[in-house]
Parts: structure tokens; C-alpha cells; sequence
């Protein structure tokens, strides 16, 4: 037997590769319960109000769970309210919409609730002074990375950052033109995020990295901002040819 033949000889046993993976292929998300810590804000109840309008179960979480129940009675759609420690319990994914100044006070009180969680943390820490707003940089690197080293029991990933509050809550908007940047260490949590960004209607979920990734999209509001002020818009994102 020739060299040549012995070649396709072991290639004729040789298993078949499996196709790369549709990286648009994603899972379904609809059975899942999200809760939205913060949601009694614009950023958390505009998100809520999307996800459940989508047929999304979603549960909004306050300190107060009185303040959660009106949110919820306000957004509708069979949303529910309750104080953050429940929000947590019964959520499949949590997102964390809360202001940046309680962003770990906030995750360090839930991190036993928060265990194994997919929690998605979409908050930008900016300062703002007379020229405007401007990025602040946690010394771990991200709000998002904050997450991962306060809930070391968790899945953290990141999205939802460039989302305008005042879009989210108009009930005369149908869709949201826009994509959601998504960060995260493992592929299965990052496509659960997609996922449920691509459940509202004119939106689309696009992996943008690690968290180590994180700062530059937290940061990048800071610009949204400057943008809208500007033009006195409410600038979304889109990714081109992907």
C-alpha cells in the first residue's frame, strides 16, 4: 500500500467534524423567569415592560417590595413585584439595573440569592460634572467584573448598556431599533442573553467579548449621552455586517 493510499485510508475512519455552530442559532429563552433588580427605575422597568410585553414571565425587585408591587401594577403585561431578595429566588436570569452608587452594597446583600444565577448587569458607572458625562473606571476593571468578583457563585454576564429608558417605556414604540453588545465568560450564558435581547422586537443581541471587555462598552454611554444632548435624540447601536 502506497503512502497515498494509507492517507485516505485514515481519513475514511477518521470521524466527520461536526460543523462549526451557527452563531445565530440561539436557545429558547422563553420559559425562563427574569427578574430585574432595579426595576422600579426607568432603565429597569423600561426593561421589564419590553421583556413582558415580548411574553417574557418578569418579576421587578425594590429594596421596598411595596415600591416593586406599584411598578409592577404600572407596567402590566402579568408583571410581578417583590423585594429584591425574592426577586433574586425566583428568577432564572437577573438583570441588575440598579444606580451605580449601590451597585455592590446592592450584589453583595443578594450574593447567597443570587447563587448560580445567570445575572446580566447592565450598569454604567459615569460621573458628571459641568462639560458633561464621563466614564468612572471601578478597580475591577467593570461594573460587570465588579459582579463577577462580589458573586463568585454567579454567571455574570453583560448587556443591555445603550439602551435609551425614555425608548424602553413608550407604549406608542413598537420596536427598538437597536442592538445589545454582550459580554461574557461562557458562550451558553452569552447566547441566553441574546436570546432574550432578540425577543423585543427590532432588537438583536451581538457577542462583544469578555468581560475584561466590559469598560469600554459601560463607557461608551458617556458618548450616547454627548449624542443625544446634541442632537437631542435617544442614539441606539448598530453592528454592520455581522
Amino acid at each position: 500500500m502506497t503512502s497515498t493510499d494509507s492517507a485516505d485510508s485514515a481519513a475514511q475512519k477518521a470521524p466527520a467534524k461536526a460543523p462549526a455552530k451557527d452563531p445565530w442559532d440561539l436557545p429558547d429563552v422563553s420559559g425562563l423567569v427574569v427578574g430585574v433588580l432595579g426595576g422600579t427605575g426607568p432603565q429597569g422597568k423600561g426593561l421589564a415592560y419590553r421583556l413582558a410585553k415580548a411574553g417574557q414571565k418578569v418579576i421587578v425587585g425594590s429594596r421596598a417590595a411595596e415600591r416593586a408591587e406599584a411598578a409592577a401594577e404600572e407596567i402590566g403585561h402579568g408583571v410581578e413585584g417583590a423585594d429584591n431578595a425574592e426577586t433574586a429566588r425566583r428568577s432564572d436570569v437577573v438583570i441588575v439595573a440598579v444606580p451605580w452608587d449601590g451597585h455592590a452594597k446592592t450584589l453583595e446583600s443578594l450574593r447567597e440569592e443570587l447563587s448560580g444565577k445567570l445575572v446580566v448587569d447592565c450598569v454604567n458607572p459615569l460621573g458628571f460634572d459641568k462639560k458633561g458625562a464621563y466614564a468612572l473606571k471601578p478597580e475591577e476593571g467593570s461594573a460587570a467584573e465588579q459582579a463577577a468578583a462580589l458573586l463568585p457563585d454567579s454567571r455574570v454576564a453583560a448587556a443591555f448598556h445603550h439602551l435609551s429608558a425614555v425608548l424602553l417605556q413608550d407604549p406608542e414604540i413598537d420596536e427598538i431599533d437597536t442592538d445589545v453588545m454582550v459580554l461574557g465568560e461562557e458562550r451558553a450564558d452569552v447566547e441566553i442573553v441574546q436570546a432574550l435581547a432578540g425577543r423585543i422586537p427590532g432588537m438583536r443581541g451581538v457577542f462583544a467579548g469578555r468581560l475584561r471587555n466590559a469598560h469600554q462598552v459601560e463607557s461608551l454611554v458617556a458618548n450616547l449621552i454627548s449624542v443625544n444632548r446634541r442632537y437631542k435624540a435617544h442614539a441606539g447601536l448598530r453592528v454592520t455586517d455581522v
